[in-house]
């Protein structure tokens, strides 16, 4: 076995982890629970609280006053396994699964008719927000026997004002501002350097970026209408505290501590969508939405400490490598009024990785995912309640022991065998007044 490159991988690891918390292919699939009991196939009819997310456009629609909340839990469930050929046999170093973590998220939005023709809006949501915690005692054969912690969390935060313009009865436009705060923290082992255990690494960095949403809605007609959105990309400047317990074995120069800074980008986001009424029960909505994960091609992190920058550039370990393609998601939803104030809904959507098996990690790990949803709505006098989850069931992958050994494009992955279901329930209270 290659120690020296094994015990490694963790230092490698973390110099992207917050790269991979805004644009790893697992932001938030959905914003709104009817939205998400639909599929997440909403850009075509956008017509409730959650269209500031969706297709701002759909805000036109609102004659009164409206505010919405919506909170959801996701809980992920995983489990990852390496093992490494021996000439006894496979030998198993790792075999863990994640501890029970809640990653609580929402989204709240009100509005605002200023006249028949134009609606103003405000909505704070969460679209991005997971992560992992595993049991350190799971990984201490590749930790020098020694338990340390293995979590990661990440967060975003838009701020999102809104108009939207009802051109005529049949077209609408809207657009928003998008205030982005990210925030991330990773907790791993730092690897070892020349026999040196670097010990606990942890890092916090958070920033702030800026990007808009523009949307349009077209009403053919009673029963058909048809949506697009685009969302730009968002640049986000991060920064914080970043620790290697160990790191002042190599040298009296070295601190425990610095501050790293890296630069980010949450990519385009295209949609397009349609939403069918062949009877007054029923509707049915169809999603077609692109995110140009190829913008993702590698990060880099400087560090303000000189010792800590000159240690990571010498080593090339200020580059981390995520060589991320496009992912086209597919989505279908239906709603069916049971009752006259009574909604019974479902949809299923396909989420494709953009990662590559060569810089798949163990914090962060992404998955292609095949996602069942299910919800109720209850409405009364302006009031509305739904209930709904969704299931994330991923498609199980693997990092091949002998390429990340032979094949230097996987120096940043985590070899072993990863799984991951996410189930997610949720709800939402909206009101018109």
């Amino acid at each position: 076995m290659k120690k020296g490159r094994f015990t490694l991988f963790s230092l490698l690891l973390f110099l992207g982890l917050s790269s991979l918390a805004l644009a790893n292919g697992l932001n938030l699939n959905s914003l709104g629970t009817r939205a998400l009991a639909m599929g997440g196939a909403f850009v075509g009819l956008a017509d409730d609280y959650s269209a500031i997310f969706w297709n701002p456009a759909g805000i036109a629609q609102f004659k009164t006053k409206y505010f919405g909340f919506y909170g959801t839990d996701i809980i992920p469930s995983g489990t990852y396994k390496f093992e490494m050929p021996t000439q006894a046999g496979l030998l198993t170093l790792v075999d863990a699964k994640t501890k029970t973590k809640h990653f609580l998220s929402g989204l709240a939005a009100y509005y605002h008719p200023i006249n028949e023709y134009l609606v103003a809006g405000i909505g704070v949501y969460v679209p991005s927000g997971l992560g992992a915690r595993w049991n350190g005692d799971d990984f201490t054969h590749i930790t020098n026997d020694t338990s340390y912690m293995w979590e990661s969390r990440v967060g975003i935060v838009t701020i999102a004002p809104a108009v939207s313009y009802k051109i005529n009865e049949m077209v609408s436009v809207g657009a928003t501002l998008n205030i982005n705060y990210g925030m991330f923290s990773v907790k791993t082992h730092a690897g070892d350097i020349d026999s040196l255990d670097l010990g606990q690494y942890e890092e916090g960095l958070n920033g702030w970026g800026f990007g808009a949403t523009f949307g349009v809605l077209v009403k053919a007609n009673e029963m058909l209408s048809f949506g697009a959105t685009i969302r730009t990309p968002s640049k986000i400047r991060l920064d914080g505290d970043v620790s290697i317990s160990n790191i002042d074995l190599l040298g009296p120069n070295f601190k425990t501590q610095s501050v790293a800074e890296r630069d980010v980008t949450w990519p385009w986001w295209i949609a397009g969508g349609v939403a069918f009424r062949p009877m007054d029960d029923l509707i049915l909505t169809a999603d077609l939405q692109w995110t140009q994960w190829s913008k993702v091609d590698e990060f880099v992190t400087t560090y303000r400490d000189p010792y800590w920058d000159l240690l990571m550039t010498a080593s090339g370990q200020n580059i981390m490598p995520m060589k991320w393609k496009d992912t086209l998601q597919i989505r279908f939803g239906a709603e069916y009024m049971l009752y006259q104030n009574v909604a019974i809904r479902g949809g299923y959507y396909y989420d494709p990785s953009p990662v590559p098996q060569k810089t798949l990690n163990v914090l962060l790990p992404s998955f292609n995912f095949n996602v069942i949803t299910l919800g109720v709505g209850y409405s009364l006098n302006g009031l509305v309640i739904d209930f709904g989850f969704e299931m994330l069931l991923g498609k199980k992958r693997e990092v091949k022991y002998a390429n990340w050994l032979l094949d230097p494009n996987y120096a940043s992955s985590m070899p072993g065998v990863y799984d991951m279901n996410i189930f997610v329930p949720n709800i939402s209270i909206s009101y018109k007044f």
